[in-house]
């Protein structure tokens, strides 16, 4: 997974992007669901906003393999 196209314009949105990317595809969509549910993660000390905004740009990632199918839980 690549964050290069990613411009969030928050240096700890991003940080927390690029950990959560190299994680795998797999992980990023249970991190998904935790976000969704109203969770925080654990390694990435972020406020509410930047949470939504996380969030919106890992479904955002996600779409492409949405797209292909190649990655499945």
């Amino acid at each position: 997974m690549s964050t290069e196209a990613l411009f969030t314009h928050d240096l700890q949105v991003e940080n927390c992007l690029e950990k959560l990317c190299t994680q795998g595809c797999r992980q990023v969509t249970k991190m998904i669901t935790l976000l969704e549910s109203g969770k925080s993660l654990p390694h990435c000390r972020l406020n509410h906003q930047q949470y939504a905004l996380l969030l919106e740009e890992l479904k955002s990632i996600m779409a492409v393999y949405d797209e292909t199918g190649s990655c499945t839980l």
